[in-house]
């Protein structure tokens, strides 16, 4: 039983230690790192005589009143979920390619849906000041496209190693 706990612990690391060797295998753990932290910190804080009310992705409160923004957290959630299922997908890079792409896609989304948040919670009383976490999703689509640059050319070396063949 030990042996095989050992042989399955083996190749666990074997595999990782596969995956781990690819730049765009990092690129895209970031990514997911950020995502996670962006879910967690606010992405401003809207000012009014009251104070300060932080905008996060779950919502935000407001004199005992919650104004839900749930929806910026699911497509935060997706988004992190289809990074951290993209690193598993090395086998098939152009797939890989793709779910990159779709994930870089749900972040433009986010941006869409945050503004749509933004202008129904604003009203004339109350200022918006961004937070630094609103920022992480951008630099999510920047590594997102240098994931796909570097699958790329895993892919255009593996169709060359085949025509050597």
């Amino acid at each position: 039983m030990l042996l095989i706990a050992w042989l399955l612990l083996f190749n666990l690391t074997a595999i990782r230690k596969i995956m781990i060797q690819r730049i765009q295998t990092v690129y895209l753990l970031i990514v997911a790192g950020l995502l996670i932290t962006a879910m967690c910190l606010p992405m401003g804080y809207f000012i009014d005589t009251m104070g300060e009310h932080p905008f996060k992705a779950l919502g935000m409160g407001v004199n005992d009143a919650f104004q839900s923004t749930w929806g910026l957290f699911g497509i935060l959630m997706f988004s992190t979920l289809v990074a951290a299922a993209t690193i598993f997908l090395f086998k098939n890079r152009m797939l890989q390619i793709r779910m990159t792409i779709f994930n870089s896609l749900l972040l433009v989304g986010y941006y869409i849906a945050f503004i749509a948040f933004y202008f129904a919670l604003k009203n004339d009383a109350n200022m918006f000041r961004i937070g630094w976490a609103l920022c992480l999703p951008l630099v999510s689509i920047i590594l997102n496209i240098l994931a796909v640059r570097a699958i790329g050319r895993d892919e255009v070396m593996v169709k060359a190693a085949d025509r050597l063949r």
